[in-house]
């Protein structure tokens, strides 16, 4: 996107959705500001940092108990606003079902539990240009398994992707053969998770890439793939882009497709471009009605500005809350209601309690500052047209964008894989690991025998599990 389609595009989305931008502001502020949360204290100092060494460390999920009893406390003195004037989420998180979660999360949940489940995953730290890169690292135990980065974007994290490692690493126990086996790698976003937080600016999607490129190799993986959703999936792009060495091909399932005439037509509030199929018309439309209903207020409002987001945010659980759920990934989640439903009430909470442990709202909310408001479902805005990688995509049906396969084969020279699939979001690998895991598998394919052309990777193979250790804070 130009930069002047870029402005109009902001400017239009700001006026859709001013009213429930304000809203969201007040409930963020709706907390009392007092001390910075107790979680912040096991986030390290940026001068205490080491050098770029190359050293991978084994790391632990070990948050301080007075930062649950903070949390709690925090939660128990929550002042609420008054109630939404309509009978749905066009103003933001209903008050009666958001009070009724985060009674639960005050009272019921059990954050150990979620640290448990990561805490029995290999996890580790590496300095990478300054900055410290958490991620979770799996190796198969078939041979020949080809090595998978994947990323989460926001307001995920690496716990909406850990349902992936099973069916990945372990083909033959999901449905797969041994053939289609990986070894997973899953890093936490700088400013995200346990990641550490940039202290400059520069932290975009480009330079994350080249981050990623970096761990790959630190791992001793010559040959691997890429995968991404959400913000993963211009990460994944500019890693294709840049050509990464070792890099065989991308997978993603938000896509970079919306053409330049289409962009130019919704920034306008013009009618279609003409030409457009009965489909692409159709996404047009729903691209459309979902620029009109504020459906993106928080993009606007995080690209903005991502710290003045993040007070409230900092300040506020149930204001986190309020905010990670006006996401439209969330916009047909029962808040736990469906107790067949994927993420689980528990599940999201895990999320949401993670983003306020790490203290990592305004850190997290600055990637979309550092994008320049650059719409990541853009052609044009993520240069899709100099990607000669391979890129496969999966279209799932509750996905905020769904690309048509004709915009996709226009972005994209060498697209080898698009598939339309019957179930599943935003958070498709949260929701549906096996389908998930089983279009990688597929999307893949073709490039393993890339893979096994060259000599056996000579991987670093670091402990089956992360060694305890008096302090494990990242």
């Amino acid at each position: 996107m130009s930069a002047a389609s870029s402005s109009t595009f902001r400017c239009a989305l700001l006026a859709t959705s001013a009213a429930a931008s304000a809203l969201c502001l007040i409930l963020l502020a709706a907390s009392s500001y007092g001390a910075i949360a107790v979680a912040a204290e096991h986030i390290p100092d940026p001068s205490q940092r080491k050098a770029d060494t190359g050293e991978i460390r084994p790391f632990r999920v070990d948050v301080p108990d007075a930062s649950l009893v903070d949390l709690r406390r925090r939660i128990a003195a929550t002042r609420w606003p008054d109630r939404e004037t309509v009978d749905d989420r066009s103003q933001g998180a209903q008050l009666a079902k958001l009070q009724e979660l985060v009674r639960y999360w005050g009272t019921t949940y059990d954050w150990r539990k979620a640290e448990a489940k990561l805490n029995a995953l290999p996890q580790f730290t590496t300095k990478i240009d300054g900055l410290d890169v958490h991620f979770i690292h799996v190796r198969s135990r078939h041979e020949n398994a080809l090595p998978v980065i994947i990323t989460h974007g926001w307001p995920g994290s690496v716990l909406e992707l850990t349902k992936l490692i099973g069916p990945l690493t372990d083909p033959t126990a999901h449905g797969g053969s041994a053939e289609d086996a990986f070894d997973v790698v899953i890093p936490s976003l700088p400013g995200f998770g346990f990641s550490g937080k940039p202290t400059g600016i520069g932290w975009g999607p480009d330079r994350i890439a080249r981050a990623w490129t970096e761990l790959m190799k630190r791992l001793g993986y010559p040959r691997y793939v890429a995968q991404g959703g959400d913000w993963g999936a211009p990460v994944a792009s500019a890693m294709a882009r840049q050509a990464a060495a070792g890099l065989l091909g991308i997978h993603v399932n938000l896509p970079a497709t919306v053409p330049l005439e289409v962009e130019a037509a919704l920034a306008g509030g013009g009618p279609a471009p003409t030409g457009l199929s009965e489909k692409e018309r159709a996404v047009f439309e729903a691209l459309n009605t979902y620029r009109k209903t504020g459906s993106s207020a928080y993009f606007v409002l995080m690209s903005a500005r991502p710290q003045a987001v993040g007070y409230g945010l900092t300040d506020s659980p149930a204001g986190l809350a309020a905010w990670i759920l006006v996401h439209p990934g969330f916009a047909r989640w029962t808040y736990g209601d469906d107790p067949e439903e994927s993420p689980t009430r528990d599940e999201v909470l895990d999320d949401i309690t993670l983003y306020w442990l790490t203290n990592s709202s305004a850190s997290s909310a600055r990637l979309y500052w550092e994008n320049g408001g650059r719409s990541v479902t853009s052609a044009t805005g993520q240069r899709t047209a100099e990607i000669s990688l391979p890129v496969a995509i999966t279209v799932f049906p509750e996905e905020v964008y769904r690309t048509p396969e004709t915009w996709a084969r226009r972005a994209y020279p060498n697209l080898i894989y698009f598939h339309e699939v019957d179930e599943g979001g935003h958070f498709a690998a949260w929701e549906h690991p096996d389908l998930f895991s089983s279009e990688l598998r597929a999307a893949f394919r073709s490039l393993r025998s890339a893979q096994k052309g060259d000599d056996p990777p000579k991987v670093r193979r670091p402990p089956t599990s992360p060694a305890p250790a008096p302090s494990t804070n990242p």
